[in-house]
Formats: structure tokens, sequence, C-alpha cells
């Protein structure tokens, strides 16, 4: 349904790639990492497959604002419709923030198709999710990773174990987000990212983000101990409707 949207919106004329700033996303992990010891990448989910609802009744600018203020390094925005109760408009709300003009955002969905990386581009996003088991061809990941960077925008592609990490630097990728994960049952486990990463060492210009699974200050400590720069937490901040108390909570695993 969305390609087909997009096929007839560029049948008319799609729209141009933003023309604002958009906040680097990599530069930003990397200083927030080298200052703290770990970025902090703070999602905004209304809904899970897993979950149901987390917190719909919270407006993307609003959390925007509360992660902006209580110390997100960047933000990340589930814009999926029928799973996670997202829209691509939610990134616009967010950097409409003034508060929260400094974080990098991040569009989350599942993105196989050329024209949903336009589409990403024409919003203020500053980097897009490529998953590997969605698009598990080197050559279609490194098409869509060049398409996001010729327009402004930075590519983040999620493995989740070390056949999907084989394709990722096959396509030629430099984000690395290890995924927690299992897409077959849903659940999560910590040990699947942190031992990927401890296992492979980092090639040149790599940066490692870690998904899914924290939800208390001390793990932060294994992320960084295993040689992540960032991690990514949505469940965790937006459930109960107290994201910045959540993540101010969250971060204390810093110190």
């Amino acid at each position: 349904m969305e390609i087909k949207a997009l096929q007839r919106l560029e049948s008319r004329g799609f729209p141009p790639p933003y023309a604002g700033r958009r906040p680097p996303f990599s530069l930003s992990l990397t200083r927030a990492a080298a200052d703290q010891g770990l970025a902090i990448i703070a999602e905004y989910k209304r809904a899970s497959p897993s979950q149901g609802d987390i917190a719909p009744e919270l407006a993307a600018g609003r959390v925007a604002r509360a992660y902006a203020e209580a110390g997100a390094t960047a933000m990340s925005i589930l814009t999926e419709k029928s799973k996670f109760k997202g829209r691509l408009n939610f990134i616009r709300e967010a950097r409409a923030v003034p508060e929260a003009a400094s974080l990098p955002l991040l569009r989350k969905d599942f993105i196989f198709d050329l024209l949903q990386v336009r589409a990403t581009a024409a919003t203020p996003a500053s980097a897009v999710l490529l998953i590997v088991g969605l698009t598990p061809s080197a050559a279609l990941l490194r098409q869509l990773r060049e398409e996001a960077e010729n327009l402004g925008l930075e590519a983040v592609v999620e493995v989740l174990n070390e056949t999907d990490l084989e394709i990722a630097r096959d396509s030629g990728a430099k984000i690395i987000q290890a995924n927690a994960r299992d897409f077959a049952d849903l659940s999560v486990d910590l040990r699947r990212s942190l031992s990927l990463a401890q296992k492979h060492a980092r090639a040149a210009g790599e940066l490692w983000i870690a998904a899914s699974g924290f939800n208390r200050p001390e793990e932060l400590r294994l992320a960084r101990e295993a040689g992540f720069t960032a991690i990514l937490a949505g469940t965790a901040l937006m459930a109960g409707g107290q994201p910045a108390e959540s993540l101010k909570k969250l971060r204390a695993g810093l110190g």
C-alpha cells in the first residue's frame, strides 16, 4: 500500500529533499560516547506487535522535548502504521519543537524501496534504518544506502546475527545496529547483541548501536564494555507515559 501510494505521488511530482539543517547523526553519537562513555538514542514508540499500545496518547513533539531535556543524544521515530501506529509526519512534528532542534532524528520503519528513502529525505530526518533481514541482498542494501547518502541522510543497517553482519559489511555499511530481539518469537535477550559485538572487531570507520532490551541503568555498562558507541531504548522509556523521567533513570548508568 505504501509503495503504491508513493508511486502515485511520484507520478504527480515527488517532494524535494528537506532543505533545512539535518543535525549529524553519527558525529553526534561519537561525540556523546567520547564525553559520556555511551550515547543514547531515545525512541518514540506508540505501540508494538509484542506490547500492543505503549503510549499512544503522547504526541511526538512532546516526547521530543522531553528526550532533549533529559539528555538524549538522538531520537528514533517509528513511522510504520499498521504494527506501530506510526506516521511519517511524526518526524516533522518532532523537528518543529525548538527545544529539540539539535537532536538528530532516525526514521525507523520497514524500508526496502528507493521511493521510501526519497520520502524520508523529504522530511527533517538525519538518518534512516535499513534492515538486513528485510533486504538480505548486499547489492540492494548498498543501493538503498547510497541513495540515502546522496540525499543527505545517513543509513543505519540493522543486523541480528553473524550472517546479517557479513551482508551489512559487504554492502559498505558503516553504522551497524545489533538488535537483541528474536523476530521469530519477539523475545529479547541482551546476550544476542552483546555477544555479537564482543566477537567482532570494529572495521575502520564503523560505529555500533545496540538495540532492544535496555531497561536498567546497569545494562548500559555492559553495552559500553562490549564496544558499542550507542544504545537505542524505546519501550522502557515510553511505557508509563513519563519519557523524560524514564530516560533520566536509565542515564544514571552512565555515571
